[in-house]
C-alpha cells in the first residue's frame, strides 16, 4: 500500500479511537447535572450516589479521549501537512478554539467536580459540573463546524492555493453544521444512555446493584426513549441537506448507479463496483425518492454522474446500513424498557427497577451499542466525502504526507496495539466498577448524610 492509503488507514484509526470517549462525555456530563440537581432537590442520597459513581465513569472516559485526542492533532502535521498549508487559516483558528473550550472549561473545572466535595460549597461544586458539561459541548461545537465545513466549505476564498476566510459566520455556521451538530449530540445522547443502562443491567444481572443503580437505569431508559426519535428526525433532516450538498455521497449510501426518477430502496445488497451493480438487492420501489427527496417520483443522482469523483460505495452502503440497523434496534429496546417502567409505576417500591431477565441481558450486550452506530455513521460521512478532503475542491491525495510507506506502516502498527490494549483495559475497569460499586460511590456516614441535611 502507497502513502496515502496507509496515511487514511492511520488516521481512521486513530479517530475511530478517539470518537469513542468523547462521544460518551458528551452527554454523560449533562446526566452528571441531572444526577446532582435530582440530589439537591430532593436529598436523597441515592441521587449523589449515582452522580459520584458515574463521575468516577466520566473521568476515565474523559482521560482516555483527551489523550488519545492529543496523538491524533499530531498527525495533521506528520501524516497530512498539506491540509494544514492549504486550510491552516481556516482548521487552526478553528481547532484553537476547541482547545480553548476544552482545556479552560472542562480541565478547569473536572478537579473540582471530582475532587470538591466537602470542600466548596454545594452550589460551587454544581456550578463546575455545568461548566464541564458546558465545555464538553463546546469543545464538539468547534470540531463539528471544522468537519462539517470540510463537507460543505462556505465564507471562503482561495489565494495562491491557500483557503481565506472571508465570512466566518459563514465558515462556522455552514450549510451542514446545524444537521451534524444535532446528530452528533444525539448521538452521544444515546451512547451513554445505553452505557449507563448496560452497566446498570450487569449489576441487577451480578446483584451489586445500589439505590443510586436503580435511579441511573431509569433515567437512562427514559432519555434513550425519547432522544431515538429525535434522532431519526435530525437524521432525515441530515439526508435532505446532504442530498443538496453531497449528492455523490447519497447515491453511494444507497447504491444508485444510474440517475433515475422514482428510485427504489435498496434494503440489501451487494454492491459490485466495477460491473455498476448491486447483487441480490431487496428493494422496495420508488421508496428511496420518498425518503430522500420527500417525494415518490423525485429524481435522484447516480454515481454514473460523478465519474473519478465518488466515494468507495461498498464501505459507505454498508456503514449506512449498520449505523441505522442499529438505531432501529436501540429504539425497540429503549422504549420496551420505558414502556414495562411505565406500567410498573404505580407498583414500585423506592424506585426499584424490575425488568425481565432476559431484557436486562440484553441492555447488558448491548452496553457499547452507541459506539457502534456512532462508528458507522461516522464512517459514512468520512469515506462518503472522498476522493475529496475539502468537498469538491481539495483532494486527499494532494495532501498526504511523502514519508516512505513502511514507516507509517510501523507507526500504524504499533497505534493498533496500544490501542486494542487500552480498550480491553477500558472496558475490563468498567467491569470490575459495575460489580464493586460501593468502592466507588461516596461513603454515605449517618454524620455525612446530616451535614447534607438529609
Amino acid at each position: 500500500m502507497d502513502a496515502l492509503i496507509l496515511s487514511r488507514l492511520q488516521f481512521a484509526a486513530n479517530i475511530s479511537f478517539h470518537i469513542l470517549f468523547p462521544t460518551i462525555t458528551i452527554a454523560m456530563c449533562w446526566f452528571l447535572v441531572f444526577f446532582r440537581l435530582r440530589f439537591l432537590k430532593t436529598r436523597d442520597p441515592a441521587w449523589e450516589e449515582a452522580y459520584y459513581f458515574w463521575t468516577k465513569v466520566f473521568a476515565l472516559t474523559f482521560a482516555l479521549g483527551v489523550v488519545s485526542g492529543i496523538v491524533m492533532s499530531f498527525q495533521f502535521g506528520t501524516n497530512w501537512p498539506g491540509f494544514m498549508e492549504k486550510t491552516g487559516n481556516i482548521a487552526g483558528p478553528l481547532l484553537g478554539y476547541e482547545v480553548l473550550t476544552a482545556f479552560f472549561l472542562e480541565a478547569s473545572f473536572l478537579g473540582i467536580m471530582l475532587f470538591g466535595r466537602g470542600r466548596v460549597s454545594e452550589r460551587v461544586h454544581l456550578a463546575a459540573t455545568l461548566l464541564v458539561a458546558f465545555g464538553t459541548t463546546m469543545s464538539a461545537f468547534w470540531i463539528l463546524s471544522l468537519n462539517s465545513w470540510m463537507q460543505t466549505p462556505a465564507g471562503y476564498e482561495i489565494v495562491n492555493g491557500q483557503f481565506i476566510p472571508t465570512d466566518w459566520l459563514a465558515v462556522v455556521f455552514n450549510p451542514s453544521f446545524p444537521y451534524r451538530f444535532a446528530h452528533k449530540l444525539l448521538a452521544s445522547t444515546l451512547t451513554a444512555a445505553f452505557l449507563i443502562a448496560g452497566l446498570c443491567a450487569w449489576q441487577l444481572i451480578k446483584g451489586s446493584a445500589t439505590r443510586g443503580t436503580h435511579k441511573a437505569m431509569r433515567t437512562a431508559l427514559v432519555a434513550a426513549a425519547v432522544a431515538m426519535p429525535l434522532q431519526f428526525l435530525a437524521g432525515d433532516m441530515h439526508g435532505l441537506n446532504t442530498l443538496e450538498h453531497q449528492p455523490a455521497k447519497i447515491a453511494a449510501m444507497e447504491g444508485i448507479w444510474h440517475t433515475e426518477k422514482g428510485a427504489p430502496l435498496t434494503l440489501f445488497g451487494i454492491p459490485d463496483e466495477a460491473a455498476r451493480t448491486t447483487h441480490y438487492a431487496i428493494q422496495i420501489p420508488k421508496m428511496a425518492s420518498l425518503i430522500l427527496a420527500h417525494d415518490s417520483e423525485a429524481e435522484l443522482k447516480g454515481l454514473n454522474e460523478y465519474p473519478g469523483a465518488h466515494p468507495p460505495v461498498a464501505p459507505v452502503f454498508w456503514a449506512f446500513r449498520v449505523m441505522v440497523g442499529v438505531g432501529t434496534l436501540m429504539l425497540l429496546v429503549a422504549w420496551a424498557g420505558a414502556w414495562l417502567l411505565w406500567r410498573q409505576r404505580r407498583a414500585v417500591v423506592d424506585d426499584q427497577v424490575v425488568l425481565p431477565r432476559p431484557l436486562l441481558y440484553v441492555l447488558a450486550g448491548m452496553t457499547f451499542s452507541g459506539w457502534l452506530a456512532t462508528l458507522a455513521g461516522w464512517y459514512v460521512t468520512e469515506i462518503g466525502r472522498q476522493p475529496f478532503i475539502v468537498y469538491g475542491l481539495l483532494r486527499t491525495s494532494e495532501v498526504a504526507t511523502q514519508i516512505a510507506p513502511p514507516y507509517i506502516a510501523l507507526t500504524l502498527t504499533a497505534y493498533l496495539i496500544v490501542y486494542g490494549l487500552l480498550l480491553v483495559t477500558y472496558v475490563g475497569v468498567l467491569k470490575y466498577m459495575a460489580e464493586n460499586p460501593v468502592k466507588h460511590a461516596p461513603q454515605l456516614t449517618p454524620g455525612a448524610l446530616g451535614k447534607a441535611g438529609v
